[in-house]
């Protein structure tokens, strides 16, 4: 598995460069940009932050889960949950990121949404988008459900 979080550590190198990129764009035309282009461009940015937040969580959490303990003690930058998130936990957190990613991702298209969109059928993608980000939320819930009911279990 070591490979494949080496490889993870590749991808966050991508979207910084993508976040770099997306940064210089709304830098270089703030003065010219709209207030919805603005407002678009800084979703943009969350978007890519919440999508490596997601890739760091799975990266430290499933490399301390399936590959070997980070060694840094109780170094005063070691994020609180590290160490602490098991399988149950990290299936959560992700749900909760994917669910947000959706979320800032249906924002982003409906602000661009404009009349002649509605005209050319985007309102059927935007539709679809909005039914996707709810089966996200109701996977993420009935997860948290069966993850309650697993832990209930275990109790008795």
């Amino acid at each position: 598995m070591a490979p494949f979080y080496l490889l993870m550590v590749g991808a966050l190198c991508m979207l910084l460069v993508k976040f770099a990129q997306e940064s210089w764009h709304i830098a270089t035309h703030t003065i010219t940009m709209t207030e919805s282009e603005a407002v678009l461009g800084v979703l943009s940015l969350i978007d890519i932050t919440l999508t490596g937040n997601l890739l760091l969580m799975v990266l430290f959490a499933g490399y301390e889960n399936f590959v070997s303990k980070m060694d840094v003690d109780d170094h005063e930058d070691r994020p609180d949950w590290m160490g602490k998130v098991d399988f149950a936990g990290l299936k959560l957190k992700l749900v909760a990121s994917i669910v947000a990613i959706s979320g800032i991702n249906l924002l982003k298209n409906f602000m661009a949404l404009d009349a002649a969109d509605i005209t050319d059928g985007r309102e059927k993608q935007l539709m679809w988008m909005v039914i996707i980000h709810l089966v996200f939320i109701v996977s993420g819930v009935m997860l948290a459900f069966m993850d309650r009911i697993v832990a209930a279990t275990h109790r008795h």
